[in-house]
């Protein structure tokens, strides 16, 4: 009787400890601590209805002994079904220091359906994040869809329990067009975009990579000679440009999307994309500097191609969604990498 009235205690002090966003925090295992955040929220256009949702909520407070950070983004179909549509999605965090807020992760939404043959919906490392990802935090999500339908997002933390590899992350934003779709950088054509960056880092780094999500949306022409319109379709080779030597490769190639294991879709979700896939995850691109390094420049340079103002379909214009951050470790207190224009 005692046990049961300890218990109870114990239960009441944990539900009132959450002052914004209700969260279930649900152990699965010993090592793992679950985190209940966006449950069935509803993504639509029109109607009062919203593309985008920004809340606040309680996550793990202790990150000491946490090795691996993931996130679970789970759509369902509201009443009447859900969007017909492959559109630009992705989910943010705010950074308090700056205000900013930081793309964790990307996704595209299938067509017309949800991503229920994934038992707990897409899956993203966003361990990189995980000084951002402490006690209260403020979450941004977009679904860019243009209907009334939509999607429904539950969106899930595991924070997993392990020895770090480093005790301390720290991580800046470098490049960030990666609001929707059209907002990314304009490609084949002229642009005030700024690409070009200089990046400090802390003198006790001892890890240093950048993490960069990149997706191409458009139909415009001349299209290649097996007939892709850029940017959702040409197949390109990036570089990252570190002190103006080529150092880092982003081939946007065909990731599988025949094999894509959220199908059957409602549309043309089969043929390969430019580095994406309708219903899947867009992948996350890591670069790691090997040596010590303390200042550098970092350039994106998109492979070059000139557009002759046409398209294939009924949208005009070539667009790359980017996002880059710089990443240090360190197992003594680290600040954030400086990055400058």
């Amino acid at each position: 009787m005692l046990y049961s009235r300890c218990f109870f205690i114990v239960f009441l002090l944990v539900c009132a400890c959450s002052t914004k966003e209700d969260v279930v925090v649900t152990p699965e295992t010993d090592k793992t601590h679950t985190y209940k955040t966006f449950s069935k929220e509803r993504f639509a256009f029109g109607q009062g209805l919203n593309q985008t949702k920004t809340k606040i909520f309680n996550l793990h407070e202790d990150l000491s002994n946490i090795k691996t950070i993931k996130m679970f983004a789970k759509l369902t179909c509201p009443y009447g079904g859900c969007n017909a549509w492959d559109v630009f999605a992705n989910i943010k965090v705010k950074d308090p220091e700056s205000g900013k807020f930081y793309e964790m992760a990307r996704y595209i939404t299938p067509y017309g359906v949800d991503n229920s043959e994934l038992t707990r919906g897409f899956e993203f490392d966003i361990t990189d994040f995980k000084s951002l990802l402490q006690g209260s935090t403020e979450i941004y999500s977009r679904i860019e869809t243009w209907g009334s339908d939509g999607w429904e997002l539950s969106l899930e933390f595991d924070f997993i329990e392990g020895i770090p590899d480093y005790q301390y992350y720290a991580i800046s934003d470098v490049i960030t067009y990666d609001d929707w779709s059209t907002s990314g950088v304009p490609y084949g054509v002229s642009h005030s975009f700024d690409l070009d960056k200089k990046i400090t880092v802390p003198s006790n780094t001892e890890s240093l990579h950048l993490r960069t999500i990149i997706s191409g949306w458009g139909h415009s022409t001349p299209v290649d000679s097996d007939n892709r319109p850029c940017a959702e379709w040409c197949f390109r080779t990036h570089h990252i440009k570190i002190d103006g030597a080529n150092k880092f490769n982003h081939n946007m190639n065909p990731i599988g999307c025949q094999s894509n294991p959220v199908s059957p879709q409602n549309g043309n979700w089969q043929p390969d994309r430019a580095g994406w896939c309708p219903g899947m995850e867009v992948p996350v691109r890591i670069d790691t500097f090997n040596t010590p390094i303390n200042t550098f420049t970092l350039e994106y340079d998109y492979e070059d191609w000139t557009s002759d103002g046409g398209t294939s379909s009924g949208q005009n214009g070539a667009y790359y969604a980017t996002s880059v951050f710089v990443v240090v470790k360190s197992n003594t207190p680290i600040n954030k990498p400086t990055v400058t224009d």
